[in-house]
């Protein structure tokens, strides 16, 4: 009786553990402590952003992911910290930040990860495991995305955190210091450019743009290690 009882309770157990779903944490970027974010002729990084981040999230939760959105308004202000420690919070998979550049002289998509730790006041991070994570999702994530807007928009490449002005002053993006799940940022065109900013106000642009997200984040969970 006690063995029957001990194996209905692994049952239920297990049917609970295979049952839950991955935690995708959605960033839809500005405003927060480093401004409300840049703008094109027609469009508003801010706007664009939330805009994606709604869709995307409609998509993955019919796809049977768990989303936690970092901010529950447009204009909501929350600092890169909160915005990290909400992802934490939820034992995220991934952690996606949606962005739009400024840019004068280029065009199209780029993804961006921390490689290094940085330093923000007493704080350092990310740490050793979720740099050895991060890389090879990113990269994933990157070839997916780029893989899906071919001949819309352009590939702008994989970069590093330092290859930004904050992650260049910090050693790596605030929101990545501050992160103990894998974070990624995309910047999902370049506003200042009339003709990505032409592209992405399309219908289809957006829907594109939210089917090339989905694509990276199946492909970056895929490439996903276990922490150490």
């Amino acid at each position: 009786m006690r063995s029957w009882l001990a194996l209905c309770l692994w049952l239920c157990f297990a049917s609970f553990a295979w049952s839950t779903p991955t935690v995708i944490c959605l960033d839809p970027g500005h405003p927060s402590e480093v401004g409300p974010g840049t703008r094109g002729k027609v469009l508003t990084e801010m706007g664009f952003a939330w805009t994606i981040a709604k869709q995307l999230e409609r998509q993955l939760q019919k796809e049977g992911f768990k989303v936690v959105m970092t901010k529950s308004s447009e204009k909501q202000h929350v600092t890169n910290r909160e915005r990290a420690q909400i992802a934490n919070r939820s034992k995220a998979a991934l952690m996606l930040r949606l962005h739009c550049d400024y840019a004068p002289g280029e065009s199209g998509f780029a993804t961006f990860f921390a490689d290094t730790k940085g330093k923000q006041g007493n704080e350092t991070g990310p740490s050793d495991a979720v740099l050895d994570q991060v890389r090879p999702m990113a990269k994933a994530f990157h070839i997916a995305a780029t893989k899906e807007l071919k001949g819309k928009l352009g590939d702008r490449g994989l970069r590093t955190d330092r290859q930004t002005a904050v992650g260049k002053k910090y050693g790596a993006l605030i929101g990545s210091i501050f992160s103990e799940v894998p974070s990624v940022l995309v910047e999902m065109c370049v506003l200042n450019n009339p003709k990505d900013e032409k592209w992405v106000r399309t219908e289809a642009g957006k829907s594109q743009m939210v089917r090339a997200l989905l694509a990276g984040i199946r492909a970056a969970l895929g490439a996903r290690l276990e922490p150490k």
